[in-house]
């Protein structure tokens, strides 16, 4: 008998199967209308090769606790049931699309949009995190833009399969299912690599590299057979996002990249913390990151401590020669003083270089280990050296920065 009959039969008179809309290696998707109240709904069936491994009583335990999420941006389960031993669970139909047929039409998201569905997205993550319930497969199949707004489907469901099927390692779950267990462009790397108490922040990785896509156009590693992305993801730092496209907001940028860690304890703790970024008033500004050459705000930094230091200067100059004349002082005591603020101007320089080059390689490089860091601080190191010698008239002034 064919599954879809074999599904209508075990419905009866409760649902009205009308057509499939496909799917993917989690279930068989179905159109069907609930007939008591004339809801049109979902009816997603699971694949025979992930029921041979399920564990039923345990998969109905994970999707009654999925089933208990209730979030204006959470698309709930309905009901659960079986059919000749299928699960099968409904949800309500959603008018609209997928980001995935969004981001396939348009390529990267205007900025405004992007932030917009990042912020419904991180606020179901939020919710869904406080109640204990982490998605594990965050994804733009699972993400839909309905009514202006976005929702996230399939909570728990992951999970429900991962505890499930203990006794398949997460490569060959992968292999064998196919997206069933995290899809390896959107996969964070503990969750790649197998280990089974990943929490939250393997949402938060999720989210980021979806983020990464909406605004670049692409995942944060493409183009590779299935286990080299899943190996990217655990060793690999992505480009960053400013890289590939300049106009993101700096504070946008910095939140994808903090996302994108490795170690799980380098990302942000909590969804919410997503969320407050996204509703910050620089994010929602949509001020862009544009790319000022190193080169010229270090200038920029030395110059404005160099102005600030010889205005300082000379007004100390001016009110010690002052106090020089009304106390009688000797002429060395001004002398001296010219000459110990001429000796302290390279000390204030080099706060000043350390200051700035801190919070610039904090900022811009989110690498999660502090390689990219280090290296930006030694070139800046040489930088700083040059435009102090140019400064100061020595040797070094010909090679300015």
């Amino acid at each position: 008998m064919e599954l879809r009959d074999q599904l209508q039969g075990t419905l009866g008179a409760a649902y009205a199967l009308d057509h499939e809309l496909g799917g993917g290696g989690m279930s068989r998707i179905f159109a069907a209308t609930e007939t008591a109240v004339g809801r049109s709904v979902v009816v997603k069936v699971l694949p025979p090769d992930i029921v041979d491994v399920v564990n039923m009583e345990r998969f109905r335990r994970e999707i009654r606790v999925a089933s208990s999420l209730k979030h204006p941006n959470i698309v709930p389960v309905l009901t659960t049931g079986e059919s000749a031993g299928v699960p099968f669970y409904t949800m309500p139909f959603v008018e609209g699309s997928s980001l995935r047929m969004r981001l396939r039409d348009a390529g990267a998201l205007p900025i405004a949009e992007a932030v917009a569905i990042l912020r419904d997205v991180a606020k179901a993550l939020a919710y869904a995190h406080a109640h204990g319930v982490v998605h594990r497969d965050i994804k733009p199949e699972n993400i839909l833009l309905s009514g202006g707004g976005a929702l996230v489907t399939d909570f728990g469901i992951a999970k429900a399969i991962a505890n499930c099927t203990g006794a398949l390692s997460m490569s060959m779950t992968l292999t064998a299912i196919g997206t069933t267990v995290g899809t390896p462009e959107y996969i964070a790397p503990e969750q790649a690599a197998g280990d089974p108490a990943i929490d939250q922040r393997a949402d938060v990785y999720s989210f980021g590299c979806v983020a990464y896509e909406m605004l670049t156009g692409q995942p944060p590693f493409v183009g590779m057979p299935p286990q080299r992305i899943l190996k990217a993801q655990r060793t690999q730092a992505p480009a960053p996002v400013t890289e590939l496209r300049a106009d993101v907001p700096r504070e946008l940028a910095v939140l994808v990249m903090h996302c994108l860690r490795k170690k799980p304890w380098d990302r942000p703790r909590t969804a919410e913390q997503l969320v407050q970024v996204l509703e910050s008033s620089a994010v929602q500004r949509g001020q862009p990151s544009v790319e000022i050459p190193a080169t010229l705000l270090l200038q920029l930094a030395l110059g404005k401590t160099m102005a600030v230091y010889v205005i300082a200067a000379l007004a100390i100059a001016l009110a010690a020669r002052t106090a020089a004349a009304v106390l009688g002082l000797p002429d060395w005591v001004l002398t001296a003083l010219v000459v110990a603020m001429v000796i302290g101007l390279p000390i204030v320089l080099l706060v000043s270089f350390v200051h700035y080059a801190t919070r610039r390689a904090a900022a811009e490089s989110p690498d999660g280990n502090g390689g990219a860091s280090r290296t930006r601080m030694a070139a800046l190191a040489e930088r700083f050296v040059g435009e102090l010698r140019r400064r100061l008239g020595g040797s070094g002034a010909r090679e300015g920065l």
